[in-house]
């Protein structure tokens, strides 16, 4: 008898707050209709779009500025002008150094004689010594000097143009890490 007062006496309960919560629920309900009821709908208006005017191109029969083959008269026209100007020498043998790119050559030392002085480099494990007038990476860069802790280069590269132009670089000395 004590179970069967506990579960009816439960089922109260719980009756009880489904009924509260009916009652509550039809409330919102009526609330959510007043506030629709009562709140403005205000919708801006949208601007009117701008009319396009097209822009007319007056000068057909000028010469057009995009034209590939006026570009190309221009840029060998431009050739023409400066000459046979620089150029790197592409007859003359090649040294050993110019097989590697600059960034990947190291200046590790230097030696000196009376009168020449001498840098010493290094690609991977292999050492070069080299002299003003020698020959270093790929772009065609001749040793213009060399000093205690640089070695001072001359390079030829092309510009976007297609001109052969004058870069200098230099090489300093790489302190050894122990």
């Amino acid at each position: 008898m004590k179970c069967s007062r506990k579960v009816g006496l439960g089922l109260i309960v719980i009756v009880t707050f489904a009924l509260m919560g009916c009652s509550q629920e039809a409330q919102i309900r009526d609330w959510m209709e007043q506030t629709k009821r009562q709140t403005p709908v205000s919708v801006p208006k949208i601007p009117e779009p701008k009319t396009y005017a097209p822009f007319t191109y007056t000068r057909k029969d000028a010469i057009d500025p995009f034209n590939s083959v006026k570009l190309s008269m221009a840029l060998a026209k431009l050739r023409a002008q400066s000459g046979k100007g620089l150029r790197p020498d592409m007859e003359r043998r090649r040294e050993p150094l110019e097989q590697f790119p600059l960034d990947t050559v190291r200046m590790v030392g230097t030696l000196e004689r009376p009168g020449l002085a001498y840098a010493i480099l290094q690609v991977d494990k292999a050492i070069f010594q080299v002299k003003v007038g020698n020959y270093v990476g790929q772009n065609f860069g001749m040793v213009t000097g060399i000093t205690e802790d640089a070695v001072e280069l001359k390079e030829i590269v092309q510009d976007a143009s297609g001109e052969w132009v004058e870069r200098k670089a230099r090489l300093e000395l790489q302190e050894s890490k122990k």
